[in-house]
């Protein structure tokens, strides 16, 4: 490893900001548990002392107009050193709503910048490594000279996703510095519990393209010269590279941490005469770089520094309680055209749900530049995934717009994220399983990046539509055949569409790619080359979120639905009408978060009763919450209780006898709405 810093060779002026730096840091270091003592906050509160000499060095290498930094809970040193103040630190530990990194939104001791590509990250240990990746992907793309930073602890490297990032970076050969911050412990865990190797990096030394640089943590200079080596590295090879700095960790793991319950006194007088920052006194007095005077100087400006800023910090406001509704979502785009998502158009011929999906991806790829696809199976030679809807994608659009992801869920979510992190006008759509089944790997990136936009006051939004091919019908059995919008609408920060048509689903995907934000995009695959779903498709028509439509007119029933059951209740809707049952009004919700529920109230209001179909288990279906919601809000309209139809609550079944058994029918339907009609 090359010297480009020793004690003789470095400029005295930066000598002295660096120690301003380690001396600031520590000053806040020590600080932070009287806030809690006080109840001013800081409730959570992870000490660094002991990993001053890497957090000092990765601030110092951080170019806030051409790197990105993904810290982590422990990383104060490390934001100070890339520039954040005292002040704004301290407003991010006692979590006022002028905090630059959440506006108190956030748990304490995550400090971030948005503004300075100081990423606010999640409190799920080292998943932003593969936002690291992401981003990286985004700056080799657009030709920008930077790096992604990522830190985190030896112990998280037990994280499969940690594994993911690595991986991704090494194949794709992207400018990643992964900073594993070493000092022997998760929480109470022993390095000894987390992996084999006595030094984490080396269980990736089989890597293609990845550089690993072992360095002293605990020491400046050491620190200084691997984090510049590791930049440079990274700049000039665009490749990955791990930094394993070996630190010590003097305090305990957190304020909520008794680590003398599994630490002993010889370790723990170890660990304090390990302090960095007395080792880097000593040699500044020793090589007579600077005077002792000049070192007291320097403390007692750190204390006026402390104080003021603590002054000021606590003169700032605290977050409104008014505005836990703001930034959930970002604004949707909106339709001029087509502001009710409709049109009437019957030009040309009628075409099936794959065909317009396909080509509203390419209209769209056209239309913005800025827009990848990827996820499994998306682009091998003339296969467009596994249904063919981005076939003849990357023929038009290259591989660096339309490519593969590994089969690793939650590495295709997470460098989704990452990506869009670059630039706003980003918008990228992801396969995010090839079935919606398989989606569940990708739940602990999916919920970070539901929150991403709140929990960054605003400040950053995941532009991301996730497609899924959804739903039964197909006698796939388990993983191939269940319906998943029922869980994934508990969590606020995603939209969630299901259109059944060809015309809607082209409006939504266009509406989807167009907007900011978070979109689930689920697909009945059962429909893709069905004639039922075929319909005209005027070429810019775009559909609105939270936008039902009337498929059937009726006065004596309202059906509420949405994917395959909705092809099934207008079956049952015209053999009711023919009969002389009655007439039922058939609405396709199309979009679930939001629902159009002044759609259905209207309905209500003319039918009196309601039946909610949907393909989906009824316990815990989305339609619990449609019930709950006519139930609270439209009970006097009512002439008969709310009725549910769906699944039963088992899996769905591979031989078709047992899925036809467990999936909601026409017939099913037509027996229920028949009642309601006649109650």
């Amino acid at each position: 490893m090359k010297k480009y810093f020793t004690i003789t060779n470095t400029d005295k002026e930066l000598l002295k900001k660096w120690y301003h730096l380690l001396m600031l840091g520590r000053a806040l270091d020590d600080k932070a548990p009287s806030y809690l003592l006080q109840s001013l906050g800081w409730s959570y509160h992870a000490p660094y002392a002991g990993h001053d000499g890497i957090q000092l060095a990765m601030g110092q290498v951080f170019d806030k107009e051409k790197d990105f930094f993904f810290p982590y809970y422990r990383d104060m040193l490390s934001a100070l050193s890339a520039g954040m103040t005292a002040e704004e630190i301290i407003l991010n530990g006692i979590s006022k709503a002028t905090d630059p990194s959440s506006g108190g939104r956030h748990m304490s001791n995550h400090f971030a910048k948005p503004e300075w590509n100081i990423q606010n990250t999640s409190s799920a240990v080292a998943n932003h490594d593969l936002h690291a990746v992401g981003v990286a992907r985004a700056m080799k793309y657009y030709g920008q000279k930077g790096v992604a930073f990522t830190s985190h602890g030896d112990s998280s490297t037990s994280e499969g996703y940690v594994y993911e990032a690595i991986n991704g970076a090494s194949r794709e050969q992207l400018p990643v510095v992964f900073v594993i911050q070493d000092n022997g412990y998760g929480i109470s865990v022993p390095k000894k519990d987390q992996t084999a190797n006595r030094k984490v990096a080396d269980n990736f030394t089989g890597m293609k393209h990845l550089r690993i640089i072992h360095c002293n943590g605990k020491d400046i200079f050491d620190s200084m010269n691997a984090m510049t080596e590791a930049k440079n590295h990274a700049l000039e090879t665009s490749c990955p590279v791990i930094v394993q700095a070996n630190c010590v960790r003097i305090g305990a793991h957190s304020n909520s941490d008794k680590h003398t319950l599994y630490r002993d006194e010889d370790e723990l007088e170890y660990v304090k005469a390990a302090d960095p920052i007395q080792k880097f006194r000593r040699m500044l007095l020793r090589y007579k770089r600077v005077s002792e005077e000049e070192l007291l100087e320097i403390e007692e400006q750190v204390k006026k520094d402390v104080k003021e800023a603590n002054k000021k910090a606590l003169r700032a406001p605290d977050p409104d309680p008014a505005s836990i509704h703001d930034f959930v979502l970002p604004p949707a785009y909106e339709s001029e055209k087509y502001p009710e998502g409709l049109h009437n158009s019957t030009e040309g011929e009628p075409i099936n749900l794959v065909t317009a999906l396909n080509q509203t991806l390419k209209a769209e790829f056209r239309h913005n530049p800025d827009t990848f696809l990827f996820g499994q199976d998306m682009a091998n030679k003339d296969k467009g995934g596994v249904f063919n809807v981005s076939k003849g994608m990357q023929q038009e659009f290259g591989e660096e717009r339309v490519f593969n992801a590994p089969i690793c869920e939650d590495f295709i979510v997470g460098t989704a994220n990452g990506m869009s992190r670059f630039r706003k006008d980003i918008r990228v759509v992801i396969e995010g399983a090839e079935f919606a089944d398989y989606f569940w790997p990708a739940m602990e990136q999916f919920v970070d990046t539901t929150h991403d936009y709140w929990r960054s006051n605003g400040k950053f939004s995941p532009n991301v539509t996730i497609r899924l091919a959804s739903g039964g019908y197909i006698g796939g059995g388990i993983y191939h055949s269940q319906n998943i919008e029922g869980a994934l609408s508990t969590l606020p920060g995603t939209r969630i569409v299901y259109p059944t048509f060809a015309d809607d689903a082209a409006g939504l995907l266009r509406t989807s790619m167009r907007s900011e934000g978070l979109t689930v995009f689920m697909e009945p695959k059962a429909q893709y080359n069905s004639v039922e779903a075929q319909a005209h498709v005027p070429e810019d028509f775009e559909v609105p979120f939270g936008k039902g439509r009337i498929r059937h007119e009726g006065k004596d029933l309202t059906i509420v639905t949405y994917g395959n059951t909705l092809l099934l209740s207008l079956q049952a809707a015209k053999r009711l009408k023919e009969e002389g049952v009655g007439t039922v009004e058939v609405i396709d919700l199309r979009s679930l978060v939001p629902w159009d529920k002044e759609m259905v109230r209207k309905s209500i209001e003319k039918t009196g009763k309601v039946l909610i179909v949907h393909e989906d288990k009824v316990f815990s279906g989305f339609g619990a919450e449609i019930a709950a919601t006519i139930a609270s809000e439209m009970f006097t309209l009512l002439d008969a209780p709310v009725s549910r139809l769906g699944s039963t609550f088992t899996p769905v079944g591979f031989n078709p006898i047992l899925e036809r058994a467990v999936l909601p029918n026409a017939d099913g339907i037509y027996r229920e709405a028949k009642r309601l009609i006649e109650f």
